[in-house]
């Protein structure tokens, strides 16, 4: 994937067209890090703005606006995390944000997809999605049949991009072989230093086909941060020579593997800041060969790999 840095303004401004007619606008904050999207010619910011579990209120709108002022151009969000009308109501004004949502795997059948996607127009407050993604994959229902769906708003101009999320390198194989006029341009999966399991065999296959790889949770939770964070590591002494946070120094890494975008999400908008400013720090590539090497021996069990199990026997209720 490409990467191309634009030198920051001191205040929100446009700066030329993006394709699709729309105008793109900076941040005031350092270097912004674009990549292109799948095989296609859009640029979208290599940090952008995760929503899981973001509540419905004004703070919400302003960690996202600040976020945007900040330099990102990527919001994501679902019709699971039921919070869409606040995101619309975020970005209501703003020309240059590329929006993703994603379709619920209880909404895959051919006219459930149609109607999920009518509602989530409706509740964004746009007249078109950037990126649509299967939320989860759902083994109950053929893929063929949904995708067929998918298509089928691309045509209609529902929606412009198709991506999938929790994709395994199978089903995600399966996915593309279902495809009849368009490509999927992005698989989001959960990647952090802690969760390492898409550099078996997913990651290098998403690079070779030209799919973004959207990392969510890519500060992961809990004590194993605070544990980074306390603990003498690459992570925290790169940290600490940079004038940065570990946070900082593990959402760059992520981003120096060419082909993924990483979408953390905070309510804090001094958080979101400092997430989006991580693009402005400089690793060497022995700086990120020291990461690799230590994250190795941080790798454990993903979301899909405890959770899995369970929501594939629900998701048989949903046929």
């Amino acid at each position: 994937m490409l990467e191309h840095f634009i030198p920051q303004v001191n205040q929100l401004t446009s700066k030329g067209t993006a394709p699709g007619g729309k105008l793109l606008r900076y941040g005031y904050l350092g270097v912004v890090m674009l990549k292109l999207l799948g095989r296609t010619d859009v640029k979208i910011t290599a940090i952008g703005i995760g929503t899981w579990q973001m509540k419905r209120d004004d703070n919400s709108v302003q960690v996202i606006r600040k976020g945007i002022e900040a330099g990102s151009n990527f919001v994501d969000t679902a019709e699971l995390y039921r919070n869409e009308d606040m995101i619309g109501k975020a970005v209501a004004d703003l020309d240059d944000v590329f929006v993703a949502t994603k379709v619920s795997p209880t909404h895959f059948r051919y006219e459930k997809v149609l109607k999920a996607c009518d509602g989530s127009l409706r509740r964004l407050g746009v007249k078109q999605i950037d990126l649509y993604q299967l939320h989860w994959p759902n083994p109950h229902i053929p893929i063929e049949e949904t995708m067929r769906a998918m298509e089928r708003l691309v045509d209609e101009g529902k929606i412009r991009y198709i991506g999938v999320s929790n994709f395994d390198l199978d089903e995600l194989q399966r996915a593309q072989e279902s495809m009849k006029r368009y490509e999927i341009v992005s698989n989001q999966v959960e990647y952090s230093p802690f969760v390492r399991y898409i550099e078996k065999d997913l990651l290098s296959y998403c690079e070779k086909e030209k799919i973004s790889v959207i990392a969510y949770s890519p500060l992961k939770h809990g004590h194993a941060l605070e544990s980074l964070s306390r603990e003498r590591n690459p992570f925290a002494q790169l940290a600490e020579s940079r004038k940065a946070t570990v946070p900082q120094i593990i959402l760059r890494w992520l981003i120096s593997k060419g082909n993924v975008i990483a979408i953390p999400k905070t309510s804090h908008a001094e958080r979101v800041v400092e997430n989006v400013r991580s693009q402005d720090i400089e690793l060497s590539d022995s700086d990120i060969h020291e990461l690799d090497e230590y994250a190795s021996r941080l790798n454990s069990r993903s979301t899909k790999d405890r959770l899995g199990g369970i929501t594939n026997f629900v998701l048989r209720f949903f046929r």
